[in-house]
């Protein structure tokens, strides 16, 4: 059995990664549950869980020196751009600080591992206006939260380059699906639209907050198609300490966006329309030439990918 572990793995899309890999393979999951919940993971006995957090220097030296891992994958973060802002020196600790012990244990004890990946984000890029972006675009940080997933991805490929330690670096655009959180402060605009679709189903009053006119516009990318990524980038030779923008290749309005899932499940959600927000980027969209090029095939249209999300949250 090849050996994974998995940090975040009870978020979002660490429980996806986790609930697909534990078929087959052992699965070890780290996750403080301060975003991520147990109950996101599948009942498997190949997967182990730890409630535990990346910062905890005596809980990972424990993990990374008595267990041999073929990969790893570094999902743990505080994912809320607003929660770095609200503050900066605790959301380092876990976006940066844990990343560099990581690297550190890893280049002690695991002498065979084949590969760590890093989850950056999209949020590096910032408010350049360049489309659609390339993995050498302008980084322009907006946010301790881009400021440290860039540092931390910097440091991540150069200690491929200079200790030998196999890393990669996966960049998120927008991902969606099952297990996203509508309460956690990051989450996805189309998590919170579901939550709002669930409301007006049960005959619940909504709305939803619109902020401008509804033409920014995002690339939305289903969690499934992810996944492909993240495996593919940990097991190609090619891949090697490079990152690489995961989304779709295509942006969506938000307006659009909520046309979608209006006609999938035949229901017209009120939308109410506030001013633009200070900050907030007008339109972002990946240049996935790079990840093309390691053999991945987008499965999910964004009509497909809705439709799949809605019918696992009982909508259609």
């Amino acid at each position: 059995m090849t050996n994974y572990l998995i940090t975040g793995g009870a978020g979002f899309i660490g429980s996806t990664l986790a609930n697909h890999l534990s078929k087959e393979n052992s699965v070890v999951v780290i996750d403080d549950l301060s975003m991520g919940k147990k109950e996101n993971l599948n009942k498997n006995s190949n997967l182990k869980f730890i409630n535990g957090s990346v910062t905890d220097k005596e809980l990972m030296t424990e993990v990374l020196s008595q267990n041999t891992f073929d990969y790893i994958f570094h999902l743990a973060a505080i994912a809320s751009v607003a929660d770095s802002v609200e503050r900066p020196v605790e959301t380092h600790q876990i976006n940066f600080e844990s990343v560099l012990l990581l690297l550190e244990l890893v280049r002690k004890y695991q002498k065979d591992l084949q590969r760590l990946v890093f989850s950056s984000s999209a949020a590096i890029y910032g408010d350049e206006p360049t489309l659609p972006k390339k993995e050498e675009s302008v980084i322009r940080p907006l946010t301790p939260y881009a400021v440290d997933k860039f540092a931390a991805e910097q440091y991540v490929l150069d200690y491929n380059h200079l200790y030998g330690v196999n890393t990669s670096a996966v960049r998120f655009f927008n991902v969606y699906g099952p297990n996203q959180n509508p309460e956690s402060p990051y989450s996805g605009v189309i998590s919170i639209l579901v939550d709002r679709y669930k409301k007006l189903k049960n005959g619940e009053e909504t709305q939803f907050t619109l902020f401008g006119d509804g033409s920014q516009s995002r690339d939305f990318v289903f969690v499934e198609d992810v996944i492909q990524a993240l495996l593919l980038v940990a097991t190609s030779e090619e891949a090697l300490g490079k990152q690489f923008n995961v989304g779709t290749g295509k942006a969506i309005a938000l307006k659009e966006l909520i046309d979608v899932i209006n006609d999938v499940l035949e229901v017209k959600l009120p939308i109410k329309y506030e001013s633009e927000r200070d900050g907030d980027i007008k339109d972002s969209v990946a240049d996935i030439s790079r990840l093309k090029k390691l053999g991945y095939k987008l499965e999910f249209s964004i009509e497909e990918g809705i439709k799949k999300y809605l019918v696992s949250e009982d909508l259609v």
